[in-house]
């Protein structure tokens, strides 16, 4: 099975550059060609560009505090191939996680802020013992591809 999560992290980019083409739009309009005349439903041209910059910070920044991460996931072949990288304002670097299926040893969700915050972290048997691999942040994940995931680990997760 392979999947990823392309299309949200696609959909959160488009409505950034939506969003950030309204600002623009609107500050354009409201003060460098004064079309918009104030109050507009009483409310100042400050409070309006302090509202709209609140949203657009919401929205630029929302995807790196709640973690968001490009993943593609595949189970073909020997190995379990995660890779992923962040997604938001400013990209983070690729990494790439491949563990043999007879060496792979299991793995633990962590879910932090309400849910809003979810990560996987995997586990290999190595000679000395297990290694544990950093945590990979699925928010950005549907609910349908969260259990798929979860899924497909827990089939090659041996049991004790």
């Amino acid at each position: 099975m392979t999947f990823d999560n392309s299309r949200t992290i696609i959909s959160l980019r488009l409505k950034l550059l939506a969003v950030t083409i309204l600002l623009l739009a609107y500050l354009a309009l409201a003060y460098v060609i004064k079309l918009i005349k104030f109050p507009v439903l009483g409310i100042g041209d400050t409070a309006w560009t302090i509202i709209l910059m609140c949203i657009w910070f919401i929205l630029a920044f929302m995807p790196m505090i709640l973690n968001y991460q490009f993943i593609s996931y595949s189970d073909d072949g020997d190995y379990l191939i995660l890779r992923y990288f962040t997604s938001g304002f400013i990209g983070g670097k690729k990494n790439s996680v491949e563990i043999n299926k007879t060496s792979f040893s299991g793995f633990k969700v962590e879910s932090r802020f309400f849910d809003l915050i979810q990560s996987i972290t995997l586990f290999q048997k190595i000679q000395n013992g297990v290694a544990k691999y950093p945590p990979v942040y699925i928010s950005a994940l549907t609910r349908e591809e969260k259990s798929k995931l979860i899924r497909s680990l827990s089939m090659y997760t041996p049991r004790a």
